[in-house]
């Protein structure tokens, strides 16, 4: 299953003045968490060089999800407790995930697309996933 590609969103209304990295900053963010958080899949635990860098914050949220995924977020990427997170709260029709990414940067520039991939901005969300992922884990 496919929760995202970054290539669905840089065309159509994407903005022109940005690099089409942009498109990935959402996704970048969401999976480093849930990485950093121990939910990662096989594929990533087996192979862990990006995973390294991504730990060692030497490779931004965006950057990782673009090398690490090719840009592409599937049910492989997670093991099956972050697969079953993702459905609830990453899933954009659904889900929360996104109402709080606006919530979070939707003033820090004329769109969504704006928020700058780094690390900064990693440790304004992560709490808000983790606070999630927490009552999430409760309701289950």
């Amino acid at each position: 299953m496919k929760y995202d590609d970054a290539t669905w969103h840089s065309g159509g209304d994407f903005p022109k003045d940005l690099p089409a990295k942009a498109g990935a900053t959402h996704t970048g963010m969401f999976l480093a968490w849930a990485f950093l958080a121990g939910l990662a899949g096989e594929i990533h635990v087996e192979e862990p060089d990006f995973f390294d860098m991504l730990r060692g914050r030497s490779i931004t949220p965006a950057d990782f999800f673009l090398s690490a995924c090719d840009g592409k977020f599937t049910d492989e990427d997670l093991n099956s407790e972050g697969n079953a997170f993702a459905a609830a709260y990453f899933d954009f029709e659904k889900g929360s995930y996104l109402a709080d990414y606006e919530a979070t940067f939707g003033k820090d520039g004329p769109t969504l697309y704006h928020a700058a991939d780094t690390w900064e901005n990693f440790d304004r969300i992560a709490p808000l996933i983790e606070r999630r992922f927490l009552a999430w884990k409760q309701e289950a």
